[in-house]
């Protein structure tokens, strides 16, 4: 097949890097025989447990967090099927299996297609859902030629990436007109997979997911643990700075030590976005003159209670969800530089103050309704975001405003995943008496 071509090729170019990485970072080293020739007829059996499946994909820690509530409510509607979710990365299939179990979850096959062709001859889904977009020619090609309807949830696209599809639209357009339900966050979104080659009937606007899976109870054990977990007293205000790219570390901690002399009531909490950097971050903080006080490593502040001079880094995977909650003030990494942004409806859900940086692309729509209905505020460098955060210390009120209006929109734009499960109905009702049959 050309596209097997392709990604050998690929793959071949990128071989200097990935081993740099494996070698250097310890990324790559999980679950390389399911990714290169597919799960095989044993774990098959184990993870199927011989019942009708169904197969959800989250490439990444984003699309993971993405699928919590949609899993739960299919296990509780369809309790015969076996509900199975994989990843790409080693940072989403280590939450996966925290949130989902290690017998629900495997790491998808590299889209050549003897992997991809092994992994559904062995799982045999009755459907497979993409989470936002995931689109391998081979994996959506092979999944319907075995009677496999592809399904994709909270689709997103881009313009960007929708005029490269475009582009290459003799290797693309087969492939977006294959998929059998495209659930878009937005009219936007719909419009672009129309033009990719998508069925205008194979098309909803659903909304987003993410609305629904905003967090809003402060006082659930996950909050409440890490806030003791902290020492934080009940007069400090703690900012979250989550997410982060490099940079945006820098930038907060040079905020932060100019603050604290005239607000030692703030406290800054920092989560990475990826695991390579922790250590790096940890340097940044002590060379800003500050303590560094590691999540993973570091016995609990309970006893003896949050320094100003402390920063606390949390260096573990999947907990920035709960963190958000201990903030009054927030702000969403990966848009100041050029990420695109990521989720902010986390901290917006919990009622905080929240900013972000210039450049949310990837969170476009939910960053400009937040911004235009006074839920949150966009800020253009660091002199603006020490302002912001400055504000938030000086006017409470108006922080707590902000913080309510986040929740007031984020209530509005709830029930995606009810007209998301709607549509997953038909096929998953479908193959029950099918497999019976079998």
């Amino acid at each position: 097949m050309f596209a097997n071509l392709l990604y050998t090729i690929a793959l071949l170019l990128l071989s200097p890097l990935i081993v740099y990485r494996m070698l250097r970072h310890g990324r790559y080293r999980r679950g390389v025989r399911e990714k290169l020739i597919g799960i095989s007829q044993s774990q098959a059996a184990t993870l199927t447990q011989g019942k009708p499946t169904l197969w959800l994909h989250a490439v990444s820690v984003g699309e993971v967090n993405l699928l919590g509530d949609l899993v739960k409510r299919l296990q509780r509607q369809y309790p015969e099927h076996r509900i199975l979710v994989s990843s790409s990365t080693d940072t989403g299939h280590e939450l996966a299996t925290k949130r989902f179990g290690a017998d629900q979850v495997f790491f998808c096959p590299l889209d050549f297609s003897w992997a991809v062709a092994r992994t559904i001859r062995h799982l045999q889904p009755s459907l497979l859902v993409l989470a936002e977009l995931e689109l391998w020619p081979n994996l959506v090609q092979i999944a319907t030629q075995h009677d496999c309807p592809v399904m994709v949830v909270n689709a997103r696209l881009s313009e960007r990436s929708a005029a490269g599809y475009q582009r290459f639209g003799f290797l693309t357009q087969s492939t977006f007109a294959r998929l059998a339900w495209v659930g878009c966050q937005n009219e936007q979104a719909a419009k672009r997979f129309l033009d990719c080659g998508t069925p205008a009937e194979k098309i909803a606007v659903t909304g987003s997911i993410k609305f629904d899976n905003a967090p809003s109870d402060r006082e659930t054990l996950e909050v409440q643990s890490r806030i003791q977990w902290s020492g934080l007293d009940p007069w400090n205000r703690v900012w979250v700075v989550g997410s982060t790219q490099p940079g945006e570390e820098a930038m907060a901690l040079e905020i932060y030590n100019a603050l604290t002399p005239s607000h030692p009531e703030l406290r800054l909490v920092l989560v990475p976005r990826h695991v390579e950097r922790f250590d790096a971050v940890a340097n940044l903080v002590e060379g800003a003159g500050l303590n560094v006080h590691r999540r993973s490593i570091a016995p609990s502040l309970h006893d003896t209670h949050w320094r100003a001079d402390t920063v606390i880094l949390v260096d573990t995977i999947g907990e920035l969800r709960h963190w958000w909650g201990l903030s009054q003030i927030a702000t969403v990494g990966g848009s100041f530089g050029s990420r695109g942004g990521q989720n902010m409806l986390e901290p917006a859900g919990y009622g905080s103050a929240v900013s972000f940086g210039p450049d949310t692309r990837n969170f476009k729509e939910i960053a400009n309704q937040l911004v235009a209905q006074g839920g949150a505020v966009r800020v253009a460098d660091a002199a603006e975001l020490r302002q912001f955060v400055e504000q938030c210390l000086t006017d409470i009120p108006a922080a707590d405003a902000l913080g309510r209006t986040a929740r007031r929109v984020i209530a509005e734009h709830q029930g995606a995943t009810e007209r998301t499960l709607d549509a997953l109905q038909a096929p998953l009702r479908a193959s029950q008496p099918q497999r019976r049959a079998a």
